[in-house]
């Protein structure tokens, strides 16, 4: 793991099944984002993310994808997770963050709360099993993961939508704008016990 006080933070996670690697900075802008990973949709939602969220992320993923791409979309979850824990270091944040967004026919909503406690609610149901060849059931391990790494509340609905596609690419896009709006520094620790994590 490497961290620098440029609130950004790289880490490496390689088990039998995945090859995990993700960068993150915080306070880079959106112009590096790097993702390669074997599930098309995935790769482009985790774009579309920090896109939105105006932060920097790299990720190479690798995995047992013949098996289920649920291990790599779980572990990219747990890898984001850490290097959002890392990258934020002991600087005070906003802490509390939403977001509502829409695509065509979807909106989704996603509020966080970065103060070091791991929850997660998720609220969708969507019309098409699959977007693409990506099954949709795999946002909520995602979510999971990244929630109880991170250690952040997360909760996140999607309010309505006609195509999954669009439903859960506005789940992504209102995940990085809460995310980057709720890590924003901070001047005061917000938390009245004194300090947050």
């Amino acid at each position: 793991m490497a961290i620098d006080p440029g609130r950004r933070a790289r880490i490496e996670r390689c088990t039998s099944e995945t090859q995990i690697t993700v960068g993150i900075g915080l306070d880079d802008g959106a112009g590096g984002v790097s993702i390669d990973t074997p599930v098309p949709f995935f790769s482009h939602m985790l774009e579309a993310m920090s896109f939105h969220g105006g932060f920097s992320l790299s990720v190479l993923a690798r995995g047992d994808i013949e098996v289920d791409p649920h291990h790599l979309v779980e572990d990219v979850g747990l890898v984001l997770g850490d290097c959002l824990r890392a990258a934020r270091g002991d600087a005070p944040v906003v802490r509390f963050a939403s977001a509502l967004v829409p695509m065509d026919d979807a909106l989704a909503e996603v509020v966080v709360d970065v103060g070091g406690r791991a929850y997660v609610h998720y609220e969708a149901s969507y019309p098409q099993p699959a977007a693409g060849d990506f099954d949709v059931a795999l946002v909520r391990e995602f979510l999971l993961a990244l929630a109880m790494r991170a250690q952040i509340n997360v909760h996140a609905t999607v309010r309505r939508g006609a195509n999954s596609h669009h439903m859960v690419e506005a789940l992504f896009k209102a995940l990085g704008r809460a995310l980057a709006a709720a890590y924003a520094p901070s001047g005061r620790a917000m938390s009245t016990k004194g300090r947050v994590g």
